[in-house]
Order: structure tokens, then C-alpha cells, then sequence
């Protein structure tokens, strides 16, 4: 098999006989089977380029994934897990391959019954606090749309995780996109596939089963209480939580397990419509079916401190991402083909426990996250409506008269988001608008509107571990992982520490 890298115009890119002719006009060999290996898009310039890697061979081409092998564990040792969202589905897989039997309690539904609760909160504005966008089975990447990409350099682990995803039903082509996306139309399906399989190797996986107790002897943890009901004795146990399971920081805070205050990120999501992004990123190129809708990513350092594009999303959805009647929160989703009208991204403010008081409680940061989310409920009357403003209104300071339309279905007010955001974030956020429109003439245009708040971006919490271990600084068989724990930033990085968690436990 060779290896064949060069560049090529996004027209070409889509059209094989070209392929197949620049292929051999660069080695001098023409091959029998050629597939895609890696693609992305150059836009720097006017003149567009695609990336284009393949592999080439006169021979049947390998499979794409790996040959995994995963033992039944109907009667093995157990480890338990808490949360059923990408770090824990992905641990459960990895106890698999190990030959213990996973035991995961998810304090949500299922994925299919969570979609109930989804409408609900558009339709009647009424959050299950249970069940929702952060809680339930896949966490909160199940609906808000499967990003695959991470920064993370260490390529085997990445590609481990892709091709666990195709093997449980996504399209190869995520092995080959720079940035790849499966789309919350698609990942539910995927989610499904995974548990079941779980199930029928030996595992378990209880639903609507919340972690409501610890009790600690010593340096260990001994026994669960699910729901508050009887005790679980448990030899080695994963937290894989979420970011937003804000509960289960003050039961370990409660037990004696030591936790701490983490800087996180809050601010606004800003949606554009996609043939304006298109535009700004192809040069002018619109309705182009050769190229994917545009993306951006923009950061800026604003009175000492970073102001950034996150979870942005082309040709998608502003959602409602509370996990709490009284609070507001948005984020951002995509269906596969990413044909939504618009596009949106939180643009949000680096947040650190020093800009407060009180730096050494561990709860600084997620007592301001809630303050926030809170203020921007109480703004629109008490519902899921959010606070909103167009983005230059908000950037010159003046409440907004009218909106184009919003993809938001429960509804945004206008109200002078300077009003109910704290100075430290709007102030940075009216700055790096502006210095955003430097990179990208019309970012600031008055047809973008801007939603508040994007405030879940990470866990406001760290749970601290033994960097070697994995294990907790002080309890030697709790393995805090992900997003939840502070360890993780997305579906892949997540699915990546949840799996390290496993294999460091299984080593005890």
C-alpha cells in the first residue's frame, strides 16, 4: 500500500477521474483501489484548496479499523461507573476488553425516552431536572451533536476512539475529516448500539439511578447508595459525571473528598446566518456544493485574559441546556449535513478563581456560573426564554427593537446584555467583537444576535488525581474522569480519559 498526499481544488476533491489522474501523474503507477486517507479545507486564500491524503494499492485495502476483542463478563470482577455519557460508555467498553464487568448507573434516561424531555423544554419551558441536555444516556454530546475534534497529540488514542465509533455504527468518514462530526440526528443511533452491546457481553447499565450517597472508610471508598436507597459495596469505582452534575461536587465535598475551584470559561453564543460565514471564509463563494458550510475559529486576548469562539457550529441550532428550573444556559448543535440556515458559536471569557474574593473555596467559580445563569432567567420573566441582543447593538450599548429570526425555539427577549452580564465578561466580550471583525470584516453586523449565556463550557470544579494513578489525590479506588473531574474537553478527549481510567484501575 502507498501513501499519496497532495493538493487539489475543491471541484477536483469531489470528482474521482481527477483523482485517479493526479494519483498518476504523481507516482507514475496506476492503482486498482484508492480511498481517502485524510481531507481538509485551505481557505486562507482566495484560491481554495482541499488537503487531499490516500492510499493506494493493487491489493484489497486493509480494513480501516482495528480487530477488537471483548470478553463476556457475566461473572467477573466488577468496577462500577457513574454516568453513562461518552467517558463512561467508553470506560465500560474498556473493562470490557479487560475482562471485568462494568456496573453504570446514569441518573438519566435512556436515549430515546430523553427526547420527551427535550420537546418539553421547548414546548412547555419546563426543565426535568433529571433528564435534559446535560443528563441522560450519551451525556451531553448526544444532543448537542457529536464534535469529534480534540487537540489532543496523541494520535493512537484518537484513532482508537474514532474507529470504536465506526464499529458501533458511524460512517467511516470520520476517520478521514480533519474535523470530524456524526450530527445529533445520527448519534443517538450509535449510543444505542453501544449500551446494548454492553449489555449483551455481561455488563450492566441502570438508568435513572442517581448517586445519592459515599460512605468512606479510611482512604477508600466502600459502598454507593443509588437513589438513596440501600448500600452497593463497590471495589473501584469511575465519577464520570459531566460538567454539569453540580451535586455531586458538594456530596464529595460533604463526604470529606477533597475537590477545588478550576478556572473555566463563560459568555455568549452568537448566531450568524451560514451564507454569511460562507461568504467571509470562502471569499465571497456562496451555495458552493463543493465545500463544506464554513466554520470559524477566533481568539483574542482582551485585558489579560483569553476571549474565544467554542462549540461552534456551522448550519446549526441554539439549544436550551439548563439543568435546573430558575436558570438559563445555551449551547450549540448540528445535524449530520449541517444545512441548518445558520451557524453559531459560544464566544466566551476566560474565567480564573483569583478574579474573586474568595479564590480558595472550591465552589467560587460554580457559585458565579449560577449567578449568571440565574440573572439571565430572571431578565426574560421567569422561563427558558433567554436574554438576547443584536451584536452590534450590544457592542454600542443599546437595547435591541427587534431580531432577525433566532433558531432558539423557546423564544429570546431583548434586553441590554451588559445589564445582566457581570462587567469582567461583557466589557471583554464588547471588545473582542470588534477586534473579531478585524479577522473577519462583517463578523459585527447587526443581522447576528446574540444569546446569554454560554456558560457550561467546562467544569467550574476540579476533582484532583494522582497524575501516574489516575486515582484521587487522597481515595486510591475513585478515578474522577473527564469533563466532569477537569481532565477532558469534548466527546473524543473524554471517551480517551474514561478508557485510562479503567485500564489505571484494573492495574490495581
Amino acid at each position: 500500500m502507498e501513501v499519496v498526499s497532495f493538493v487539489c481544488s475543491p471541484e477536483e476533491a469531489k470528482d474521482w477521474s481527477a483523482i485517479k489522474r493526479i494519483i498518476e501523474k504523481q507516482t507514475g503507477k496506476t492503482y486498482e483501489y484508492i480511498r481517502w486517507k485524510k481531507r481538509s479545507i485551505d481557505a486562507r486564500s482566495r484560491q481554495i484548496k482541499i488537503n487531499a491524503t490516500f492510499e493506494c494499492s493493487n491489493t484489497p485495502l486493509p480494513d480501516r479499523i482495528r480487530t477488537f476483542t471483548f470478553h463476556k463478563v457475566h461473572h467477573s470482577p466488577e468496577v462500577h461507573i457513574i454516568g453513562a455519557g461518552p467517558a463512561g460508555l467508553f470506560a465500560a467498553l474498556k473493562a470490557l476488553m479487560r475482562g471485568l464487568k462494568p456496573v453504570v448507573f446514569e441518573r438519566g434516561k435512556d436515549v430515546k425516552a430523553r427526547r420527551r424531555d427535550l420537546a418539553r423544554i421547548a414546548r412547555e419551558q419546563i426543565i426535568n431536572e433529571e433528564s435534559n441536555y446535560c443528563f441522560g444516556e450519551g451525556g451531553a454530546g448526544t444532543y448537542s451533536d457529536g464534535k469529534l475534534y480534540t487537540r489532543s497529540k496523541k494520535r493512537g488514542e484518537v484513532d482508537l476512539v474514532l474507529e470504536l465509533l465506526v464499529y458501533f455504527g458511524a460512517d467511516e468518514d470520520i476517520l478521514v475529516e480533519a474535523h470530524p462530526h456524526i450530527g445529533t440526528n445520527k448519534l443517538p443511533k450509535i449510543i444505542e448500539n453501544i449500551r446494548n452491546f454492553i449489555i449483551e457481553q455481561g455488563g450492566e447499565i441502570h438508568f435513572e439511578s442517581k448517586l445519592t450517597g459515599i460512605t468512606r472508610t479510611d482512604n477508600k471508598i466502600s459502598h454507593l447508595e443509588i437513589n438513596h436507597g440501600e448500600q452497593t459495596p463497590i471495589k473501584q469505582v469511575i465519577l464520570a459525571t459531566g460538567h454539569s452534575a453540580r451535586d455531586i461536587f458538594y456530596l464529595l465535598h460533604q463526604t470529606g473528598i477533597k475537590v477545588l475551584a478550576k478556572p473555566f470559561a463563560l459568555g455568549v453564543r452568537v448566531e450568524h446566518t451560514q451564507a454569511l460565514i460562507d461568504q467571509m471564509q470562502y471569499h465571497g463563494r456562496l451555495n458552493d456544493e463543493y465545500l463544506a458550510p464554513a466554520s470559524y475559529s477566533l481568539v483574542e486576548q482582551i485585558d489579560g485574559r483569553g476571549v474565544y469562539s467554542f462549540c461552534m457550529c456551522p448550519g446549526g441550532i441554539i439549544a436550551p441546556c439548563a439543568t435546573s428550573n430558575g436558570e438559563v444556559v445555551t449551547n450549540g448543535w448540528s445535524p449530520s449535513k449541517r444545512n441548518n440556515p445558520y451557524s453559531n458559536s459560544g464566544i466566551v471569557v476566560s474565567i480564573d478563581p483569583t478574579d474573586f474574593e474568595n479564590p480558595e473555596d472550591p465552589f467560587v467559580c460554580l457559585t458565579f456560573q449560577q449567578e449568571v445563569e440565574k440573572l439571565c432567567h430572571d431578565a426574560t420573566g421567569n422561563n427558558q426564554k433567554v436574554p438576547a441582543q443584536r451584536l452590534l447593538d450590544f457592542v454600542e450599548g443599546r437595547k435591541s427593537k427587534d431580531f432577525p429570526r433566532s433558531s432558539y425555539t423557546p423564544g429570546i427577549e431583548s434586553v441590554r446584555l451588559d445589564e445582566v452580564l457581570p462587567p469582567l465578561v461583557a466589557k471583554r466580550l464588547q471588545k473582542a467583537f470588534q477586534a473579531f471583525d478585524k479577522k473577519m470584516p462583517g463578523f459585527l453586523t447587526n443581522d447576528a444576535v446574540v444569546h446569554a449565556p454560554e456558560s457550561r463550557t467546562s467544569s467550574p470544579v476540579l476533582i484532583p488525581r494522582d497524575k501516574e494513578r489516575m486515582h484521587h489525590v487522597e481515595i486510591i479506588n475513585l478515578y474522577p474522569c473527564a469533563e466532569g473531574a477537569g481532565y477532558a474537553g469534548g466527546i473524543v478527549s473524554a471517551a480517551i480519559d474514561g478508557m485510562k481510567c479503567v485500564e489505571a484501575s484494573s492495574k490495581r
